[in-house]
């Protein structure tokens, strides 16, 4: 069973998204949860929203197909975030100049999945 979730025009800048979605990227989902809640980046409010989503689409998709959720068995298959557009601004500087800001925006997306469930061989060669 897989979730996704998607948090679109995120007002973080993707490459400061991405050094918090790098630290989820394949861990089960209450260890990414409380990565998530202690890390220090302005970056973990917003996925851990997009992650907490995620498990929720789970549960839902559990509920619709009637098996049994658990959501340790889930973990983290795919995170990333893609670059959303970009707003300009403008600043003004010494001498009648302006710069130019760019506020930049994200589109972080987290993929979950269960872990396969390990089988093993009774009475089989060793």
């Amino acid at each position: 069973m897989e979730a996704k979730a998607v948090a679109r025009y995120v007002r973080v800048t993707p490459m400061k998204s991405r050094r918090v979605v790098d630290l989820i990227r394949g861990k089960s989902v209450p260890e990414a949860q409380a990565l998530m809640r202690f890390a220090p980046q302005s970056a973990s409010e917003p996925v851990l929203k997009v992650l907490n989503s995620a498990v929720a689409n789970a549960r839902f998709a559990a509920d619709q197909h009637g098996t049994a959720f658990d959501e340790a068995a889930l973990f983290v298959q795919e995170a990333f975030v893609d670059e959303g557009p970009t707003m300009k601004r403008f600043r003004p500087r010494a001498q009648g100049r302006a710069s130019r800001i760019n506020k930049r925006t994200s589109h972080i997306t987290v993929v979950l999945a269960e872990r396969p469930r390990k089988t093993t061989a009774k009475g089989g060669a060793r």
